[in-house]
């Protein structure tokens, strides 16, 4: 046979073997429904961002300019009249007010459970500081009009560009494939060493390489489980997509089908470069009790990558750091993506990391392939990867 059918052979059977097991359908379904709690109890909460407020005695006079300038500051509120305060105090302990205002208008107190929102108690000050200007004028007896330029004052905005409308679901497109990909990594990237341990300590291995080479078996298996993995991420994606529109709780409508499609690249190259990776790990041991060990400095990789990079890339985007970690082969599928959303990656590095990209799975495949080869058949204990490597 040839060496596409071979590898289509065993691809075709990882793919079919995983896709079809119950820690599949059980994984897919349990993430799914993590996913709709978390958009339902989302939902639940974004309802509760009315600020309930409650004025009484000489406080109900600034009901309407209350509104309005927490409004302006970003903020709806719903005004109600209490007619006895120590009923108002009562429901601000049960929750059902956020905020009491009650006292004389140049001199309010508000009453508030343990914690009050910010924005509420700046709309509040300055209804304060405008009745104790009125108090003023009033008392030299000037019209309000003579406060105008005071209060039109403001600062002349020059934009030179208009915002992009679709940066902010670029990053968040970019972002979410950066964890997409650590998490997948994770499992089926290590569901590639798992089966190689599994074949390894059952013998049966031997029986494969008997008929086929070592790098097409290790070939197939990245392929087939990689599909699988492919697979529950588009899942997940389009699941997520769908609740995130119709619940209103992230509003992606300028995501475009290329944005997508360029996070499934990042995603696809990052995989298959740790896959070989993990395949080769899990070559080197026995046992699955030996496995987590061999593992984890490769899964640690993507993670401490992305966590420092992205720390580093949202106060800063043109820091030296990130911009040097995401050429990195290793880092690039996790911190390219935003720094191409936020627009501080020229061409030239995004067709650097690209090249990059698929040599780094050449070499890296060619050498899981070579470990793999050698250390696969040994079997009594763990391996040294010098050994592997030097072996012929």
């Amino acid at each position: 046979m040839t060496t596409s059918r071979v590898i289509g052979l065993v691809a075709g059977r990882e793919f079919t073997t995983r896709v079809r097991s119950k820690s599949f359908v059980i994984s897919t379904l349990l993430i799914l429904a993590v996913m709709a709690v978390y958009v339902v109890l989302f939902t639940v909460i974004g309802k509760g961002t009315t600020a309930k407020v409650g004025l009484t005695g000489q406080a109900t006079a600034m009901a309407q300019p209350l509104t309005a300038a927490a409004e302006h500051l970003g903020k709806t509120v719903q005004i109600s009249t209490v007619d006895n305060e120590a009923d108002g105090v009562q429901q601000v302990r049960d929750g059902k007010l956020d905020l009491l205002v009650k006292g004389p208008l140049g001199a309010p107190t508000a009453v508030f459970k343990s914690t009050v929102d910010p924005v509420l108690q700046n709309a509040l000050e300055q209804q304060v500081r405008a009745q104790a200007l009125q108090a003023l004028l009033a008392q030299i007896q000037q019209p309000a009009s003579v406060l105008n330029p005071v209060l039109n004052a403001k600062v002349t905005l020059d934009q030179l560009e208009p915002p992009d409308p679709d940066q902010g679901p670029r990053i968040a497109v970019s972002l979410i494939t950066g964890i997409v990909l650590v998490i997948s990594i994770i499992t089926f990237g290590t569901a590639v060493a798992q089966g190689v341990v599994e074949e390894k300590s059952s013998r049966v291995v031997e029986i494969l390489l008997a008929t086929i080479r070592p790098w097409q078996l290790l070939a197939g298996k990245i392929l087939g489980i990689g599909a699988v993995g492919l697979i529950q991420v588009l899942v997940i994606a389009g699941v997520g997509l769908v609740l995130a529109r119709t619940s209103g709780v992230v509003d992606l409508p300028t995501v475009t089908v290329g944005t997508v499609l360029a996070a499934l690249g990042w995603y696809v190259l990052g995989f298959f470069l740790y896959a070989a990776l993990l395949g080769a790990a899990g070559s080197l041991v026995s046992r699955q009790e030996e496995l987590q060990s061999a593992v984890t400095p490769v899964t640690l990789l993507p993670t401490i990558g992305f966590v420092v990079g992205v720390n580093l890339l949202i106060p800063n985007p043109t820091n030296t750091i990130s911009t040097v970690l995401s050429m990195v082969p290793l880092f690039t599928p996790t911190l390219l993506p935003a720094r191409i959303a936020l627009g501080v990656a020229p061409p030239w590095q995004i067709a650097l990391a690209v090249a990059l990209m698929i040599a780094s799975i050449a070499v890296v495949t060619w050498l899981a392939g070579r470990i793999y080869r050698n250390a696969v058949l040994q079997t009594g204990g763990r391996v040294r990867l010098l050994d592997a490597l030097r072996s012929s």
